[in-house]
C-alpha cells in the first residue's frame, strides 16, 4: 500500500508501475464529459492531472485528486493534504480514518452525489472505497429483497389483437406482406422488471463485483446479481444514470440511483494487455471541499439562506467575465459573500497578509463591488497541525465608493477530528455517530462567524 497525500511527499517508482502513466493518460481522455472534473481542465491537454510522474528523479507525487487507484496489485492511496504530517508515519487504521473523513464530507455534497445513508461502515476495518461498496451493497441488497423496481417502458409486439398503438407502417411492410395478417405489430407502455434502471445497477454491480476483497462485499453483490438474474446485461453511463427519476412510490430507490451516479463518475475499470485489471476511484478534492461546505450550511444552518455558484454578473460591460462565487449566504440581519479556498494557510504574526493571498483578496473585492456587499468570508479548512480558533479580518477602504469599508474575514474550519486518528476504528457507529462532535464544532465555529446572533 502507498500513500500519497495531495503535492506533499513523494515515494520511488516501482518496476511493477510500467504502463501506470498510460493507464492514468486513458482515464483522464475518456473522463466522461458530465463529470466534475472534465470542465475545469476544459483545454485539449491529453496528460493525466492525477499523478505526477518525476522521470527525472524516479519518483511519484500526488496532484489534487483523492481516491484510490489499484494497479498490479499495488494500492496507491490518494489522500488530502491537509491530513500530512512530515513527521508522522500513518498506519493502515489511520489511513482508513482519514477516508471516513472523505466519506463524511461527501454526505454533505450536493453536486457529488453521494447518500447520507445511515449505517455502520460493516464488519471489517478496510479503505474508504469498500466502505462505499459495502454501503451500496447493503442498502440495495435489502431494498430489493423487499421491492423490485419496475417501469413503465415502450414495448414492441406482435399480438393477435390491438393493445396500445398499431404500428401501420411495419404492420403493412412485415406482416401483411409475408402472410402474417393476423399478427399486429403494436406499440405498448408496459410495467416491466427489464428496465433501463436495474440494467444500470446490474452493470455497476458487475463493476464493482470484479473490483471488491471483501468477501461481505462479494455476498452482498452476489446476491443483487441474483436478484437481477433476468435483466439484461448492458453498459451504463453515468449521463443515462443522471435521467432517471422516480415516482414517489419509488422514491427508495433515489439512494441507488445517486450511488450509481456517483461510481460511473468516479470508476474506471478494464482488462490491460489482455490479463491485468486496472481500477481507479478519484475525487477533487478542491471540488469536494467546496460542495461539503455548501451542503454543510445549507443542511445543519436553519438561519441561513445558502446558494452556490449562481450569479448573472460580470466584471466587465461586455459580459465576458463572470463572477461566480462559492457562496451567497443571506441571514435575517445581513447578506454576505463566502469563497472556499482548499489551501494550506501558511502566516505568522509578522505576516501583514495574515495568509490571505493576494489573488484572494483582489477576486474578494471584485465580488464586493459587483455584489455591493460589504462583507466577505474566506473559509479555509484546517489541517492535523493547525487548527486557529480565531479569524484573520483585513479592512478594505474603497476609494471608488465614498471610503466605503469591505471586511475580508478569514476563517479556518475544523473539519477534521483529530481524535479519530488516534483510536482503532469503531465498527459499530455510523458515519454520523463518529463525526458528531466534529459537526457540533463546525456549526459552532460558521454560526460566529456568518454572525447569526446580530
Amino acid at each position: 500500500m502507498i500513500n500519497l497525500f495531495e503535492y506533499q511527499n513523494k515515494v520511488d517508482i516501482q518496476d511493477s508501475f510500467e504502463g501506470l502513466e498510460e493507464f492514468l493518460d486513458e482515464i483522464w481522455n475518456n473522463r466522461e464529459k458530465n463529470s466534475f472534473y472534465a470542465d475545469e481542465e476544459s483545454d485539449n491537454n491529453e496528460s493525466q492531472k492525477f499523478i505526477k510522474f518525476l522521470h527525472k528523479s524516479n519518483e511519484l507525487k500526488s496532484n489534487k485528486y483523492v481516491g484510490v487507484i489499484n494497479y498490479n496489485g499495488y494500492k496507491i492511496n490518494l489522500l488530502p493534504k491537509i491530513f500530512f504530517d512530515s513527521d508522522r508515519e500513518y498506519k493502515s487504521s489511520e489511513v482508513n480514518q482519514i477516508q471516513n473523513h472523505v466519506l463524511w464530507w461527501l454526505s454533505y455534497c450536493r453536486k457529488i452525489k453521494f447518500p447520507n445513508y445511515n449505517t455502520t461502515l460493516g464488519s471489517t476495518k478496510s479503505d474508504f472505497f469498500e466502505v462505499l461498496i459495502y454501503l451500496f451493497s447493503k442498502y440495495t441488497r435489502e431494498l430489493l429483497s423487499n421491492s423490485i423496481y419496475q417501469q413503465y417502458e415502450e414495448v414492441n409486439r406482435e399480438l393477435p389483437f390491438i393493445k396500445g398503438r398499431l404500428n401501420t407502417n411495419k404492420y403493412i411492410t412485415q406482416n401483411l406482406s409475408t402472410g402474417r395478417w393476423h399478427k399486429l405489430n403494436c406499440s405498448y407502455d408496459a410495467f416491466v422488471f427489464d428496465n433501463e434502471f436495474n440494467r444500470i445497477i446490474k452493470h455497476v454491480t458487475n463493476l464493482l463485483f470484479n473490483v471488491t476483497t471483501s468477501q461481505e462485499n462479494k455476498k452482498n453483490l452476489r446476491e443483487i446479481l441474483f436478484i437481477l438474474d433476468e435483466v439484461s446485461d448492458e453498459r451504463a453511463t453515468a449521463e443515462k444514470c443522471s435521467r432517471i427519476s422516480f415516482n414517489p412510490m419509488f422514491g427508495e430507490f433515489e439512494v441507488v440511483r445517486d450511488y450509481c451516479q456517483l461510481f460511473l463518475n468516479n470508476c474506471i475499470s478494464f482488462d490491460y494487455k489482455n490479463d491485468l485489471k486496472l481500477f481507479a476511484f478519484l475525487l477533487p478534492m478542491e471540488y469536494v471541499f467546496e460542495d461539503f461546505i455548501f451542503g454543510f450550511i445549507d443542511s445543519e444552518l436553519d438561519k441561513v439562506t445558502a446558494k452556490s455558484q449562481r450569479s448573472d454578473k460580470y466584471l466587465d460591460e461586455e459580459q465576458t467575465f463572470k463572477l461566480k462565487p462559492d457562496l451567497w449566504l443571506k441571514t435575517e440581519h445581513h447578506s454576505l459573500i463566502a469563497d472556499t479556498k482548499y489551501k494550506i494557510v501558511y502566516s505568522d504574526d509578522k505576516d501583514p497578509k495574515k495568509g490571505i493571498s493576494q489573488n484572494d483578496l483582489y477576486q474578494m473585492l471584485a465580488y464586493a463591488v459587483r455584489f455591493e456587499v460589504d462583507e466577505i468570508i474566506l473559509f479555509y479548512p484546517n489541517t492535523v497541525s493547525q487548527n486557529q480558533e480565531e479569524e484573520t479580518e483585513l479592512t478594505i477602504k474603497d476609494a471608488l465608493a465614498n471610503e466605503k469599508e469591505i471586511s475580508v474575514r478569514a476563517v479556518q474550519l475544523p473539519i477534521i477530528n483529530r481524535q479519530l486518528l488516534d483510536h482503532d476504528f469503531d465498527t459499530k457507529l455510523s458515519l454520523r455517530d463518529l463525526f458528531e462532535s466534529t459537526r457540533i464544532g463546525l456549526i459552532e465555529r460558521l454560526e460566529k462567524f456568518i454572525n447569526l446572533n446580530e
